[in-house]
């Protein structure tokens, strides 16, 4: 009886380091969460008039509900809202997005990471049909956002339904993933060194929506001046 015990041990062990590998969370600790619950206070909005907190089927969410009075440097989107006190090097930032807009070719949602200051980051465009502008990673580094995509997809099948998104990034490689749904296969990559750490946050280019159920996994690194720049 010892050996197929000590046989279902070890499967068990190898079934648990194969979830771990497929998930990229589990090698990079929790450090922050937030489902909305007490407000909003955790998060800075480029126009605080154009966020709220509402209730949704989902629970709590947090609801960019009108176009922000915002100007960006450059061409690139108008609102988000980036979580305070946090700056990230690697990371996997998780959430639930709904978007409430109309539905058109440019229909998107946004996530903003490896922000340095509103002319330095990156972000994800989630756009319905996919083209130089849409639908791609980009980054915006004193100039008007430039799409740095290697992969992406035809576009991304917007409804009024809620949806998972995940990004995940690697520093020492500059590697960007990008999941939709399907939360082991990317729908975009991309590899850019140019930012090594930053802020990160939710929104969208020029159209509304919420979001839910954020937890980002990674690894703080102190906020200098120039320090996420290379």
């Amino acid at each position: 009886m010892r050996q197929p015990f000590l046989l279902v041990l070890g499967l068990l062990a190898l079934l648990t380091a194969l979830s771990a590998a497929a998930d990229p969370s589990m090698d990079l600790p929790l450090v922050f969460s937030d489902n909305f619950e007490k407000g909003a206070d955790r998060w800075e909005p480029s126009d605080p008039k154009s966020w709220k907190v509402i209730q949704t089927e989902k629970g709590k969410a947090y609801n960019q509900f009108q176009q922000s009075k915002y100007k960006p440097p450059f061409r690139s989107p108008f609102n988000f809202s980036l979580v305070k006190d946090l700056t990230v090097g690697d990371f996997i930032l998780e959430a639930k997005v709904q978007t409430t807009a109309r539905d058109y070719p440019h229909r998107d949602m946004c996530v903003f990471f490896g922000y340095q200051d509103p002319a330095h980051f990156y972000y994800v465009h989630l756009g319905q049909k996919t083209d130089d502008h849409a639908n791609q990673i980009f980054i915006v580094n004193g100039s008007d956002r430039k799409k740095i995509s290697t992969k992406t997809t035809p576009g991304t099948k917007w409804d009024d339904k809620w949806h998972d998104v995940k990004v995940a990034r690697k520093v020492a490689t500059g590697a960007i993933e990008v999941y939709f749904d399907d939360l082991t296969t990317p729908a975009m990559t991309a590899t850019d060194k140019h930012f090594i750490g930053g802020r990160l946050g939710l929104g969208s280019f020029d159209d509304t929506g919420n979001w839910a159920d954020v937890k980002v996994y990674g690894v703080k690194v102190e906020k200098k001046e120039k320090d996420g720049r290379r």
